[in-house]
Formats: structure tokens, C-alpha cells, sequence
């Protein structure tokens, strides 16, 4: 389980393989120059979510613990992810899409990635 750590003010627990294609993500997107929202799930009761205004004048340090995700990018979900990025809504990190772009039923199962806010 990696970090995605937010200035001083908090850091959010993501898994390894998810942060890594955040990562990539949020580098493309602020060298376009390009700032944009991220949301995610919040574990408390009922549908709770926290929102983050992501901007290159604003510190972000990611921390993962399995070196092994760093070089197995899975470029259908960059472009998923940078979509959603650009969108109105901003980023909200989806399933990781299966062979050919389309959305496997395991991870459709379990749910998207879970941030977990530390």
C-alpha cells in the first residue's frame, strides 16, 4: 500500500499498482499544465468522498512500496484516467481496464481501488 501525500495537510493510502498509474496521470496532466480534481471514496458511514485541487503550486509526494508496479504501465487505464481528469468532474480512480480496454468482472467486483485517508 503506497502514499499519496498532499501538501503538509494529510496523506491518502492507495494501493501500489493504482498510485503508480496516479502518478503517471497527475505528471501529464501538470506538465500540460493542466490542474484538475481528485475524489475519492471516504470509509466512514454512507457515501462520504474528499475532493483535492490538484495544481503544481501545491506539493504532492507519492510513496510506493512495491518497486515492481514502476515498470508494468497499463496504458488503457492512463487514458482512462486522464479522460476522467479532464473532465468537469475531475479524476475519480476507476477499475484498472483488462486486455483490449475493457473492464475485467473481478475488479468490478471488488470495486475500484480504495484511497484511504491517513
Amino acid at each position: 500500500m503506497g502514499k499519496l501525500i498532499y501538501g503538509s495537510e494529510f496523506s491518502i493510502a492507495i494501493p501500489d499498482r493504482a498510485l503508480r498509474h496516479l502518478q503517471v496521470v497527475v505528471g501529464i496532466k501538470l506538465r500540460r499544465g493542466e490542474p484538475f480534481f481528485f475524489t475519492w471514496r471516504v470509509h466512514t458511514v454512507g457515501e462520504g468522498r474528499e475532493t483535492v485541487w490538484i495544481h503544481p503550486a501545491l506539493p504532492l509526494h507519492f510513496v510506493i512500496d512495491d518497486a515492481h508496479v514502476m515498470d508494468d504501465i497499463n496504458q488503457d487505464w492512463i487514458a482512462q484516467l486522464l479522460e476522467a481528469a479532464s473532465s468537469p468532474a475531475g479524476l475519480f480512480l476507476s477499475h484498472e481496464p483488462g486486455p483490449g480496454g475493457s473492464t475485467s468482472e473481478e475488479p468490478r467486483r471488488r470495486g475500484a481501488p480504495s484511497p484511504r485517508r491517513e
